[in-house]
């Protein structure tokens, strides 16, 4: 071997041994959006028959459990919790059942019975409830019904901004607003022109948006969290199940499935997804736990 290619070998070497010390210090971080299905009273139709403002039934909640437990993540963002007092009884059964999240925040918004919640391994280093946002509908103000909640997680790549969010669901008493999607579009754009006033260049910012949209992929709703004018904001992740299937939504009314809830990452962070894809995790307890299924997302952050 010559003297050359002994240096180009060591090089190589040199660089293959640096790129594994790398990824030996990269941390990972794994976040997943869900929303529970009613963690509140709510009324529902038991196998005792109907009952009004009634609790998440017990088989549902340690289904859910086994769910959150399997999930593994270290950031829960939950959608559908009630007041503080339910989550404080989710953050409790979840130590019990071996998985401790110490750290948790909730909006308190327009929606009194439904809220947003994050549960966190890691501390906060900041939490921002942003229950001011109203959009204009009909010639009124309306306000945006859940909120959007901002956290911040310290990671060994820097700070870490997450926005949970859960816009209107599809119910409407309208006739000029089918489905509500005029008003989902007004809440999406209200909460996209927040996030764009807390990092105006998404290009170098670092952030992922988690949430119920309550809509499909092209809708009006979900594409205000893509793009404002000729600014990018946030790209959704493709995401599918073990078998490929990509809803996670199941209308049981009527039999049929749906992708509505979402993981978008801003660009500054996109590197860091694991894959580039998220997944919908299918395992044990979710048809039981909730009428939704959890989105997850892991980063590896250098």
């Amino acid at each position: 071997m010559s003297h050359l290619a002994r240096i180009v070998r060591i090089l190589r070497g040199g660089l293959l041994f640096a790129a594994v010390l790398a990824a030996a210090r990269a941390e990972r971080l794994t976040i997943a959006t869900y929303n529970v299905e009613n963690y509140t009273a709510a009324d529902r139709l038991t196998e005792a028959g109907y009952r009004k403002a009634y609790p998440k039934p017990e088989a549902e909640k340690a289904a859910l459990r086994r769910v959150l437990r399997a999930l593994e993540a270290d950031v829960l963002v939950l959608q559908e919790v009630g007041p503080r007092p339910y989550l404080d009884e989710l953050q409790r059964d979840l130590r019990g059942a071996g998985a401790d999240y110490p750290h948790a925040a909730l909006i308190d918004g327009a929606d009194a019975d439904r809220h947003v919640a994050v549960l966190s391994r890691q501390p906060f280093t900041a939490v921002v409830p942003h229950a001011d946002l109203d959009f204009a509908y009909f010639g009124v103000r309306e306000p945006v019904k859940r909120g959007l909640i901002e956290v911040r997680v310290a990671t060994a790549a820097g700070e870490l901004a997450l926005f949970g969010l859960h816009l209107k669901s599809r119910y409407t008493e309208r006739a000029d607003d089918p489905g509500s999607a005029l008003r989902r579009a007004g809440e999406a754009t209200a909460i996209r022109d927040r996030i764009l006033e807390r990092f105006p260049d998404p290009a170098r910012a670092r952030f992922l948006i988690l949430g119920d949209c309550n809509d499909t992929p092209r809708s009006a709703a979900v594409r205000r969290f893509v793009k404002r004018g000729e600014t990018a904001v946030a790209t959704p992740l493709p995401a599918a199940d073990a078998r490929g299937e990509t809803w996670t939504y199941a209308f049981r009314r009527d039999d049929s499935y749906a992708r509505v809830d979402y993981v978008f990452v801003s660009a500054g962070l996109a590197a860091a997804v694991v894959g580039g894809t998220a997944r919908i995790y299918d395992g044990d307890g979710t048809r039981e736990a909730s009428d939704h299924r959890p989105v997850v997302v892991t980063l590896l952050l250098p």
